[in-house]
Parts: C-alpha cells; structure tokens; sequence
C-alpha cells in the first residue's frame, strides 16, 4: 500500500528542523522504518515529512566521565558494533529485526515512536538512560523511567525531537544482560526484560530490572529490584526476586493478540526477568 502524499523538507540542523515542524506541523523523518509502515498503513497522514537524516552531530557514539551518549540517528547496526557500551545494548540492539531494519532503523526514531513490543525501551529504562529532547523551548533531559508514558507515546510534546541518549560506561563490577521472547515472524518482543546489577563478590549491592513487551510501556520493578539487594545472588535467590515481577505488574495492563494471549504473557514475566537477572548476575 501506498503512503497518502506529503511534502517534503530536509533541515540541516535541530534548530532548522524545529523551525521546520513548526513552520508546517510536520513529523520528524530519520530512518523511517517506524513512520513509513504506520502512514502505508493510513494509520498516520502527516501531510509534512522534516528529514533530519542528515544532520551533523547526531549520528555516533561517544564516551566520557563514566557514561556514554548515543546520538539520536546513531543506527542499531552502530550500537550492535559498540565496544564501548554496556552489554546489554549491542545484545539487544542485535536482535532487532532483520539487518535491513538494523541499518537503517535509529535509536532515537526508536524510542520516540515507543513501540510497546519494541526492545530498546525496555533496556533504556533498565540502564536508568536519560534522554535528551530538543524543542521550541530548548534542550532538556528526561529520565527514561519517565519518557514512555503508554501506548505509542512519550513525555515528548508534538514539538519536540530526541537528540541523544546517555546510558552508563561499562563498569567491572556491573553486568547488565536482555532477556527476550521473540515474535518469531516480527521478531518483536512478546515479553523483554533487561537488568542492571552491581556485585561485590556474589552479594547485589544495586539493581535495576525492567519489563516490556507485554504492557502498554516498559516499566521499572522495584519489588525485584528490592528482592536482589543486599542478597547473595544464587538460583534460588535469583528465582525469589524474579517471581516478585507478579507485584509490579498490573494485570488488567497485560496486552494479548493473536500471538500470544495475555494470561501467557503474564507467565512468562518471571521466566523471562529470571534469564535476564542470572546472565547479568555472570557477567557483573
């Protein structure tokens, strides 16, 4: 199917491209492998398209003073390559798709589109990310835990655009790992976990573990990430913590679809958080 017709801008710069969203009331363009499906679909009808594809200083990845940042058109395909990210990143970043989506498809179109079955929320929130949004108001930062708010939406105003995203430098005494169910056909995740853990010897001395895929928006799970701290991490400590997840999820939350009903996503929950846990458990 054909998208409905547009016009077209290419801005060479965020100020540019504000101006251009404002000028028009257009959508922000980057790799299009979110925008494009959904306007095909006539699930979307812009009118104007502002290509900020090619504009300097958003592509690339970068590391200083203990943590890294991400340029918002810096594609899955460049965080699948990074040696300078922590684990998680290029794990998932390498699952996503196929390699025609990881090349083209960027971080920052991710998350603003939110997908709900989308990984790299689920990681974001996980690594306890800050994302870093431009608009007619300036620059600001917001907490990812804080940027997906529901079902294909974000803290962002229609006027505003992902610059970058700043996650934690690796760390020896952190691991960090992504568990994830796959939609074999779309290879989406129908239930994705990522944790965050700090170790001295076996003992968890922080924890940070989130949960996607089967809720409106990736969240946080304080109830396991409580469970892990202060104990020393063992299969039957690590299972406790991970059966926890059943308390910070909402069951009237839960989605279900032909692939996967939401009773069965509910089940997989503990499953899934435990596999995340124990492998970045190994790795920290």
């Amino acid at each position: 199917m054909y998208p409905p017709k547009f016009d077209y801008y290419r801005a060479g710069s965020v100020e540019e491209a504000l101006a251009l969203r404002k000028q028009h009331d257009g959508k922000f363009l980057a790799g299009g492998h979110s925008l494009i499906p959904v306007m095909k679909l006539r699930l979307s009808d812009p009118g104007v398209l502002v290509d900020i594809g090619r504009i300097d200083g958003l592509k690339g990845i970068s590391a200083a003073n203990g943590s890294a940042k991400i340029g918002a058109l810096t594609t899955h395909a460049m965080v699948e390559a990074a040696d300078n990210l922590p684990d998680i990143l290029p794990e998932a970043a390498g699952w996503i798709g196929d390699p025609m989506v990881r090349n083209r498809g960027t971080v920052g179109g991710n998350i603003a589109h939110a997908d709900p079955a989308s990984d790299l929320p689920t990681v974001f929130t996980a690594l306890q990310a800050k994302i870093h949004v431009a608009g007619e108001g300036g620059s600001r930062v917001v907490e990812a835990s804080n940027f997906f708010t529901g079902l294909f939406e974000t803290a962002m105003s229609d006027d505003e655009m992902v610059t970058a995203v700043e996650v934690p430098s690796k760390d020896n005494h952190t691991g960090t790992a992504y568990a994830k169910l796959f939609n074999p056909a779309s290879r989406y995740a129908i239930v994705g976990a990522g944790a965050m853990l700090t170790m001295q010897g076996n003992q968890c001395t922080a924890a940070s573990v989130s949960i996607g895929g089967l809720l409106p928006n990736a969240i946080r799970c304080p109830s396991v990430e409580a469970a892990l701290f202060g104990q020393t991490l063992n299969e039957e400590t690590i299972a406790a913590a991970a059966a926890a997840v059943a308390n910070d999820i909402v069951a009237d939350d839960v989605m279900g679809d032909i692939h996967a009903s939401a009773e069965y996503r509910q089940r997989m929950a503990p499953v899934f958080v435990k596999r995340a846990i124990a492998a970045a458990a190994a790795r920290a």
